[in-house]
């Protein structure tokens, strides 16, 4: 497959094909163009295959041959294409994947050809579909995180499916993805059509069988609704108990961004909290409804940590914050009846010092969903029988997508030290860092407790943090409890593992114990 440089004008064939273009699909298709690759064009919307003809035309240099070619037709789309072919689709979740899957079978798809999902696809979708559609060609799919950007200039990339798929579809998603300094872990970026970034890592590596690169793109999203959440928590204690101004609180998140919360969540935080409305001339931020939305990958994420018995309290407690932003009538009317305490002042060096501390607890925070994040994966991999190598799915969240951040090369680095770590809180790097900083944070949830400022996340993270690191745990009086109302039997801690007890109850003064195996 032709690569940067292109076809000669002699070979008139496309090397991909593309399907749905939309805002991300014309991206992703200007995208590979601009590595070299000749693309055929396919949407139901002709007006949408014109623009991006259009927009081929624009950026190309003079005097150059299309690099894009539209079709009006699948047919017509199949008959450009190299065999065996290749064919990208980039359509909404759900039935329009199938639709588009047997309208490719009805104009004489191959049994040998490719096609790759790049939508927002449920994992368990895209199982579905590999067995669905086997015999008539191969379906692979590959998660998209970066949004319209990252599509454009690269995008982060979990691909996975049939491995034989993978050697052929390897090279082109390598070269479209975001690229990273492999010291420093910092995004190599460039926003200039048809001067894409060739050195650093790609952002992109085979996550595993069908199902599991959407799966990790999942949980990718619940750490990012988690990391949001967490950094909204803490503008709120700044605003609300230290009644800073939204300008002020950006100038601190700047200055943390050069630090070890450096971020692109972080970074467009204080370009949110900067921006100023052009219609009344407040902040922004003062004229947003507190109303949040969400397309679901945090609650199938939440979903998911349940049915595998994985605690991800922080990615849960973020989805149930947007879940109560909704609740926005209910929640004025409870302002007016519902007390709080009483508002805490602080003197200016008082409030610094909470600053400084929030930071820490930020930090904390953001560790332990993280931890959360990789510990789900790990037990679903070994429910699904995926062998996930996350020092590699950290590698490839350091740029192109929403959650990236320095933060994730010390991340990938744990996991390459110990390939059989538990959790990332054992790594003795991270270990260090909460040792080093749990007292600030622990202080900054007192603060804002006291103050009556809710932080359901990052509350959440540290009773995380002392479930995990604690060796005895209430839940020897819950199965007391159980055994007590239902008879669930009980393990002991004096007697080999695996073997259940059983007290008769009914008769306190005498009890009887049975061994039920």
């Amino acid at each position: 497959m032709q690569k940067k440089g292109g076809n000669s004008h002699e070979d008139k064939s496309c090397d991909i094909g593309f399907i749905g273009l939309g805002v991300m699909g014309s991206m992703l298709t200007m995208n590979l163009v601009d590595h070299g690759y000749r693309v055929a064009c396919f949407d139901l919307d002709q007006n949408k295959v014109e623009s991006i003809l259009a927009k081929d035309a624009s950026e190309r240099a003079e005097n150059t041959e299309p690099r894009v070619e539209g079709c009006s037709s699948y047919t017509e789309l199949l008959s450009k294409l190299k065999a065996p072919h290749l064919i990208i689709i980039s359509v909404p979740a759900g039935d329009p994947v199938d639709h588009v899957c047997n309208h490719l079978i009805d104009a004489g798809i191959h049994a040998d050809d490719i096609v790759v999902d790049t939508g927002n696809s449920l994992w368990t979708d895209s199982v579905a579909r590999e067995d669905q559609y086997k015999g008539k060609f191969i379906f692979f799919s590959t998660a998209v995180s970066g949004g319209e950007v990252g599509a454009r200039f690269g995008p982060s990339l979990m691909p996975s499916g049939n491995p034989y798929a993978w050697t052929r579809i390897e090279p082109v998603l390598k070269a479209i993805a975001a690229k990273v300094d492999p010291e420093t872990g910092k995004p190599l970026e460039s926003h200039t059509p048809g001067q894409p970034v060739l050195e650093g890592e790609p952002c992109a590596t085979y996550i595993g069988p069908v199902g599991a690169g959407h799966y990790v793109k999942m949980v990718h999203n619940g750490i990012e609704y988690a990391d949001m959440q967490l950094i909204c928590e803490t503008y709120h204690v700044m605003r609300e108990a230290l009644h800073m101004a939204p300008a002020e609180i950006a100038e601190v998140f700047r200055r943390w961004n050069e630090g070890k919360l450096n971020s692109y969540l972080m970074e467009i935080s204080a370009e949110v909290l900067e921006q100023m409305d052009p219609e009344t001339q407040q902040p922004l931020v003062d004229v947003i409804l507190d109303r949040a939305g969400q397309k679901g990958t945090g609650l199938w994420t939440a979903v998911s940590a349940l049915q595998v018995g994985s605690p991800a309290q922080t990615i849960t407690s973020a989805v149930f914050a947007r879940s109560i932003s909704s609740l926005k009538d209910e929640r004025v009317a409870a302002s007016k009846v519902l007390a709080g305490p009483d508002a805490p002042s602080f003197s200016d060096d008082e409030k610094m010092s909470i600053i400084n501390k929030l930071e820490q607890a930020l930090y904390c925070s953001k560790i332990c969903a993280y931890a959360q994040g990789f510990q789900l994966m790990a037990m679903a991999g070994k429910e699904h029988g995926w062998t996930l190598e996350f020092g590699e799915i950290a590698k490839i969240w350091r740029a192109g997508c929403i959650i990236r951040a320095v933060f994730l090369q010390s991340i990938s680095q744990a996991y390459e030290n110990n390939e059989d770590l538990a959790n990332l809180l054992l790594d003795p790097f991270f270990a260090e860092q909460i040792t080093q900083y749990q007292a600030d944070w622990r202080e900054s949830i007192a603060q804002a407790t006291l103050a009556g400022v809710p932080c359901p996340a990052m509350m959440s993270a540290l009773s995380y943090y002392d479930s995990y690191r604690t060796a005895v745990l209430p839940a020897n009086l819950l199965q007391g409890q159980r055994d007590y109302f239902g008879a669930h039997t009980y393990q002991r801690v004096d007697k080999p593992a695996g073997k259940k007890y059983h007290i008769e109850w009914s008769d306190p003064a005498r009890p009887q114990i049975a061994i039920k195996k």
